[in-house]
């Protein structure tokens, strides 16, 4: 009894949790639903690069998103076509695209520049500044306060602006052009990772010139990347006299392997002379988005109500507790997609459905069960007892059989086919937790009840001579 209590309280807290989150934190809504663009981007090849690998297209989705976050758009959707030199950028709530076409149709510029004398100070306060907009914007684009996100967009660009101010380019620039690669690597204790970097003869002629100027001054190398710095490291003093030769260094930083990762996809990105190509542009109208929306809400809600009605008429009191058990699951199963950022399109709200009528099944798959077992003549907790036992096996291989398919639908689609697998997927994992425990321990909190430890409450065709060992 005390096991089934603390469940009980388990179940209350996470109740209350869910209620908390859907109210603070509002689940995004994809292109189909607020309206909105959507390019096709083609990654081109030039007499240098004569194929698109999936590195490159990292690097170019890399440089894509920073200049969409340049935008102000909020949960932009930036993601490769399988198979393809493509890349697909979905902006809800921009339905004029011609300002993200301008941005997106040119080559990044990636330019390496030197720190002015006696800004140090500046230079970290411009840096800390930024840092705390950034954080911000991240809170901002979670709210989808449009304002806000533009008010922070305009003080970020303020920003850099001031930090680019800073710095001045060499002569003559040394550019993405000359930098042949860059990647993350581990120092020796394996502790933290440094991103390495390696020019050209020419970019190496140049940099040996740029560190010799900087060595031994505090003053830092920007790196640059669309006129925003990602990285100011440091020349140490013992480079004062010819400079880092030899066309390669290694920025240090004490990185993490993703951070060090991503500066490395950066710097690629702006190395990258590929020119882009704009195939397609559509544009989903709002007013489309919020018929969406209602009908999508209409049938989610009729059909939610046609199954608690079929469940209590059917399964009687073990329908109530179905019933009850299927709102706990819809309250978590939302705030797992306003925790997880998941950006609800039309499809994931079919697949939010489906996964209500799966949940529904592991609750008759029990309640069958149980009804068997009284039929048989057990008592009320063995029967209860036996119907979860009995059932679980087959719950757990309709579950996994679906979450396999989820899988394979994530990993082989795209876009909105992506959208529909991963809310299935959610709605399966939280109606396992909903049919098991929450339907066992309401199941359970009944029969301990003497006014509702009624054979008829559970079974219709109980044979009448065996009610009184039922009761039990």
């Amino acid at each position: 009894m005390q096991r089934q209590r603390s469940l009980l309280a388990l179940i209350l807290v996470l109740i209350i949790a869910a209620i908390v989150t859907i109210v603070q934190i509002p689940v995004p809504l994809g292109l189909d639903l607020r309206g909105g663009s959507q390019l096709t981007i083609r990654v081109q090849t030039t007499p240098e690069i004569k194929q698109i690998t999936p590195r490159e297209l990292e690097a170019v989705q890399r440089v894509v998103e920073n200049r969409i976050n340049g935008l102000g758009v909020s949960e932009p959707v930036i993601e490769k076509v399988p198979n393809s030199d493509k890349i697909l950028v979905q902006l809800p709530g921009v339905n004029n695209s011609e300002q993200a076409q301008r941005v997106l149709g040119g080559t990044a510029q990636l330019e390496f520049r030197t720190q002015k004398a006696g800004t140090e100070t500046q230079l970290f306060a411009f840096q800390t500044s930024r840092a705390e907009l950034k954080a911000k914007q991240e809170e901002l684009r979670k709210s989808q306060d449009t304002a806000a996100i533009q008010k922070n967009q305009e003080e970020l660009q303020k920003n850099n602006q001031a930090i680019a101010e800073l710095f001045e380019s060499t002569n003559p620039p040394l550019t993405g052009k000359f930098l042949k690669d860059a990647y993350g690597e581990p120092t020796q204790g394996g502790n933290n990772w440094n991103v390495a970097i390696r020019f050209d003869q020419k970019g190496g002629e140049l940099f040996a010139q740029l560190t010799k100027n900087l060595a031994g001054t505090g003053r830092s190398i920007g790196i640059f990347l669309d006129n925003e710095l990602i990285s100011a490291p440091v020349v140490g003093p013992e480079f004062a006299a010819t400079g880092i030769t030899g066309g390669a260094a290694v920025i240090t930083g004490r990185f993490t392997a993703q951070q060090a990762n991503d500066l490395g996809v950066q710097l690629r990105g702006g190395a990258l002379p590929v020119p882009v190509k704009i195939e397609e542009i559509r544009t989903v109208g709002a007013t489309l988005g919020q018929d969406s929306i209602t009908s999508s809400i209409y049938a989610g809600i009729g059909g939610l109500i046609l199954v608690l009605i079929f469940m209590v008429l059917y399964y009687r009191l073990p329908g109530l507790i179905a019933d009850i058990a299927l709102l706990i699951y819809a309250l978590l199963t939302w705030a797992c997609f306003a925790l997880l950022g998941v950006t609800l399109t039309l499809p994931g709200i079919a697949g939010f459905i489906l996964s209500i009528g799966m949940a529904v099944d592991a609750n008759v798959l029990i309640f069958e069960r149980t009804r068997e077992e009284l039929q048989a003549g057990k008592s009320l907790y063995r029967s209860v007892e036996s119907g979860f036992y009995r059932a679980f096996s087959s719950i757990l291989d309709g579950n996994v059989t679906t979450v396999i398919a989820c899988a394979a639908l994530f990993w082989l689609g795209a876009g909105l086919v992506k959208g529909f697998a991963l809310t299935l997927a959610l709605g399966v994992a939280v109606s396992m937790f909903t049919a098991i425990t929450c339907s066992r321990t309401l199941m359970f909190l009944a029969i301990s009840i003497p006014a509702l430890r009624k054979p008829e409450l559970f079974s219709p065709n109980v044979p009448t001579s065996n009610k009184a060992e039922v009761a039990k």
